[in-house]
């Protein structure tokens, strides 16, 4: 059966190969990007039924243009891959004081999960992009109020998306199903040779499993669990997941923010 799929972050890497095979198994594929003339190479490389969309997700309002965009072009979305990333940045606070690393790849996703839900059936999911690399949020600098290394915001951003992914799974428990998943450490990105200076290992290793999360049985029950492919199972996050006072405070904090940035 034929689905419709949004892939963020698609004009390179993990997101670019998972979109590749999808449309060539025969989906109708929705890419993201931020770049205009890559998402048109990533378009002709991508083939099939595809639609690009352009939107910079460290703007909380470009992201919200993004979902009406795709909101006005349909009707039903089966699977949202929030894949999009960033690990270095040139400029790692943004202007308004928050570090890029928790606006794209945690704010950014929430958001657009929220507004595209309305056209999300039961039977869906969402793919939510975490790492190996988890720590404890600290919410000063999840706010702003502090700065943190490349490594320790990222990899505090990344639980942040898992613990919402946790979170708002219990909150649907008839679908869709919201999955974290780990693609694997490492992988031959463009993140990974700018952020660690190595090729990395097989792109397949990430885009396969993004594609089993998005639509494979092993994944049908599975809303609000953590999959870590380095080890090829299902898993527990970061033990910071389980402490309910840490994944309260973060939710709040999170819905004031994009309630604020939105």
């Amino acid at each position: 059966m034929t689905k419709t799929i949004l892939v963020t972050g698609a004009t390179d890497g993990i997101g670019l190969l998972t979109a590749k095979k999808l449309a060539a198994d025969g989906h109708r594929i929705l890419i993201h990007g931020r770049n205009a003339t890559k998402l048109e190479t990533a378009r002709k490389d991508v083939g099939g039924e595809v639609e690009t969309y352009r939107a910079d997700l460290s703007d909380m309002s470009e992201v919200a243009s993004l979902a009406a965009a795709i909101r006005a072009n349909h009707d039903r979305l089966d699977v949202l891959i929030n894949n999009a990333g960033v690990l270095k940045a040139p400029q790692p606070v943004l202007e308004n004081g928050y570090d890029i690393r928790f606006v794209v790849n945690t704010f950014a996703p929430y958001l657009l999960t929220e507004l595209l839900l309305p056209i999300m059936p039961k039977t869906g999911r969402v793919v939510n992009l975490s790492s190996a690399a988890q720590a404890p949020v600290d919410l000063s600098a999840m706010t702003g109020k502090k700065r943190l290394s490349d490594m320790d915001a990222y990899a505090q951003s990344k639980l942040a998306i898992t613990i919402w992914t946790r979170e708002w799974a219990k909150s649907l428990p008839e679908g869709p199903a919201m999955i974290a998943v780990n693609p694997g450490s490492l992988l031959a990105s463009k993140m990974v040779k700018d952020g660690f200076g190595v090729a990395g290992n097989d792109l397949n290793i990430g885009a396969d499993i993004l594609i089993d999360a998005a639509l494979g049985d092993r994944f049908s029950n599975a809303s609000g669990a953590y999959f870590d492919n380095d080890g090829g199972v299902f898993s527990d996050p970061h033990s910071a997941a389980f402490n309910i006072d840490h994944a309260t405070d973060l939710m709040s904090t999170l819905q004031a923010i994009i309630r604020q940035q939105s």
